[in-house]
């Protein structure tokens, strides 16, 4: 499967680091020009310098004129994008109601969700240009279930996303363009490790039926197959990757 990337051209956001950089690195080693696009300049520019055909563009996702600047940047040098995938996403603290301000309900609304439709919305011509066009966008258990603890806007502009891919992949089916969503649930990633304690993932682990946290390479490898011919055939869907976590 890996071989057919080779020469394609992606787009992953929130790549400095966890899934968005584990997925840059799938698809670098399979050959992919990939552009890295975050926020955090120096752990962006690091993860793209380990591919010669990848490039970091500093991007604020939730920047209308930042998010044209880049997709403007990358038309001018590879013209056309095959694989889109809207990662950026998270929130700083879990939280109730109560504690949450309307000014952080907001801030994490924009990064989880209103970045996947500014960045899908700007990109879509140079996704036009594809012969095969993918999109996947980065979800969330969180977004299917309220069983844990998390923070009330994640949960909910993830539910958002989830419902957006189905709408996208119903717009542009006539297009030849496919649209996905992942949802993870435990990612052992370095947002995870600084929020929760040894004792909570431990706990979140002995919960989930495989009895384990997963890692970001594993969602890379499902990236991988949603934007590779093998799923051609499948769009509006989001799969649910949870170690049995949440079963339907």
């Amino acid at each position: 499967m890996t071989g057919e990337f080779s020469g394609r051209v992606a787009v992953v956001t929130g790549a400095a680091l966890g899934i968005g950089r584990a997925t840059a690195f799938a698809f670098g080693e399979a050959g992919t020009f990939v552009y890295l696009l975050d926020i955090d300049t120096e752990r962006g520019a690091e993860a793209a310098g380990h591919f010669e055909h990848s490039r970091f563009i500093r991007c604020d996702v939730t920047s209308e004129e930042e998010v044209q600047d880049s997709v403007d940047q990358i038309c001018e040098q590879s013209e056309r994008i095959d694989v889109l995938v809207n990662n950026a996403g998270g929130f700083p603290a879990q939280r109730n109601l109560d504690d949450t301000s309307l000014e952080e309900w907001r801030r994490i609304v924009d990064l989880n969700l209103t970045s996947v439709f500014l960045m899908t919305r700007t990109a879509l011509p140079l996704l036009r240009r594809s012969a095969e066009g993918h999109i996947i966008n980065i979800g969330s258990l969180a977004g299917q279930v309220a069983n844990y603890r998390t923070a009330p806007p994640y949960a909910a502009a993830k539910a958002g996303v989830h419902a957006l891919t189905r709408v996208m992949a119903w717009e542009l089916a006539a297009e030849g363009i496919t649209v996905n969503a992942l949802a993870p649930s435990a990612v052992m990633t370095e947002r995870i490790e600084q929020l929760r304690g040894e004792a909570e993932r431990k706990a979140t682990a002995a919960s989930i039926p495989l009895g384990r946290y997963q890692s970001p390479e594993e969602i890379a490898r499902w990236v991988l197959f949603l934007a590779s011919s093998e799923a051609g055939f499948m769009t509006g869907q989001t799969v649910s990757v949870n170690g049995g976590r949440f079963m339907t």
